[in-house]
């Protein structure tokens, strides 16, 4: 008997916890840039930086399930930033992420031309760090890596959302990543929203584009603006993300 009210207890409390994990839904990300540090060293800048606010937000939706993610453009919201250097950097991404497969489809929109980088996910080499913060009440865990051999990069993902994908093309965690943080890049992500999937959610896979990996896509890149100076190692940060 005893045997038996112990079976129930502990099937009880796995049910109770497999309750807790998400396995589909739908994130909305804040992507929060600090304008003035972006622009630093632009001289044109700097004559209208009394016009332009410290920090813009765009938004950006993640679609999930335990196989697939599709991260793209998300609500619109008024900028003045946008009438003085046009778009944010790599504000119109859409990334297919296969999790199963490990491959991944990306949309990028570099000035007037769109590359469709296919290839495979990133193998980031994190490094579990203690610390634990709440977002949209699950508790993440820390974790840091370095990306384009000096780019440090900052994440926090959710253990009970048992999805490895997060903004971008990043992932590689045992969960999604509810935050991100790229100093370098003066740049953070934060889930604000969670929601369920509904009908008229679609994972729709980027077509169109000139097809590329994602080393052609950064040769191209070096290439095209060589003459950028320290910009351009900047903007091809931006293109791999």
């Amino acid at each position: 008997m005893k045997k038996y009210l112990l079976s129930i207890i502990v099937l009880l409390f796995a049910h109770s916890a497999s309750a807790q994990l998400v396995f589909s839904g739908k994130i909305e990300y804040e992507r929060r840039m600090n304008v003035y540090a972006q622009m630093d060293g632009n001289e044109w800048f700097e004559r209208f930086k009394s016009q332009v606010p410290k920090f813009s937000s765009t938004y950006f939706d993640m679609l999930f399930d335990t196989g697939r993610t599709l991260y793209k453009p998300g609500k619109e919201v008024e900028s003045n930033t946008k009438m003085f250097w046009g778009n944010s950097p790599a504000a119109e991404n859409i990334v297919y992420t296969r999790l199963s497969a490990k491959k991944v489809t990306a949309l990028k929109t570099i000035y007037e031309t769109k590359f469709l980088v296919q290839d495979s996910m990133r193998n980031i080499q994190w490094k579990e760090k203690e610390g634990i913060r709440t977002i949209l009440n699950h508790p993440c865990h820390k974790a840091v890596a370095v990306i384009c051999d000096s780019v440090y990069v900052v994440a926090f993902y959710a253990e009970d959302i048992p999805v490895s994908s997060g903004p971008e093309m990043f992932g590689g965690l045992p969960g999604l990543i509810l935050e991100l943080a790229i100093p370098r890049l003066h740049t953070t992500w934060t889930a604000n929203k969670l929601e369920l999937l509904t009908d008229k959610d679609e994972f729709k896979i980027p077509e169109k584009g000139k097809k590329v990996t994602t080393k052609e896509l950064q040769e191209n890149i070096k290439e095209s603006f060589s003459d950028w100076g320290k910009n351009a190692t900047r903007y091809m940060w931006w293109t791999v993300l």
